[in-house]
């Protein structure tokens, strides 16, 4: 059985790079995500509860992760759920992992600026891709710098629309 999952969230740890023992890149970080209800007696939306995420991107979207995502970023991931035990030093717990095969900004709550990987030769092949660790992001730098000074020039953002309208608040909790 596959249990693919979308879970939408926010990025806990900053990504870190690896290998795993066959050497292939990895990214790991941690994902929040907290389902909010709304409050009939305090007419307010609430924090519910958070589940909490290990997420790990492999090859090229590892790669892609640990660029483009940062701490408190919100983010959508849709990939295969794995639920395992551990122990260590005595004690036990439960894991929950996501093998991620999509990850996304959520744009909801901002912007993005999409920058599609460029191939440098038609040929290129997966093993290629896969064996791409070094990877030189001086170019990726100066446009990210070029980027944080353009967008000093932009102005600011009406999120209003991201705030549930009362129409919306009542539908919600009579539906509740």
């Amino acid at each position: 059985m596959i249990d693919t999952v979308t879970i939408v969230g926010r990025v806990a740890t900053d990504p870190v790079q690896g290998q795993t023992g066959g050497g292939i890149p990895v990214t790991n970080f941690r994902m929040a995500s907290t389902h909010r209800r709304f409050d009939t007696a305090t007419q307010t939306w609430i924090d519910a509860g958070t589940n909490w995420f290990s997420v790990a991107a492999f090859r090229q979207l590892g790669e892609h992760a640990k660029t483009s995502l940062r701490t408190g970023d919100g983010i959508i991931v849709t990939g295969r759920l794995k639920i395992r035990t551990w122990e260590n030093n005595g004690k036990q717990g439960t894991s929950v992992d996501i093998d991620a095969d999509v990850i996304g900004h959520d744009l909801r709550w901002g912007t993005t600026a999409y920058r599609p990987r460029r191939r440098t030769d038609a040929t290129e092949t997966a093993e290629d891709t896969a064996a791409e660790t070094d990877i030189d992001h001086t170019a990726d730098d100066e446009a990210d710098a070029r980027d944080a000074t353009e967008d000093e020039d932009l102005p600011d953002l009406d999120l209003s629309w991201a705030v549930p309208s009362a129409d919306e608040e009542r539908a919600h909790t009579a539906g509740a």
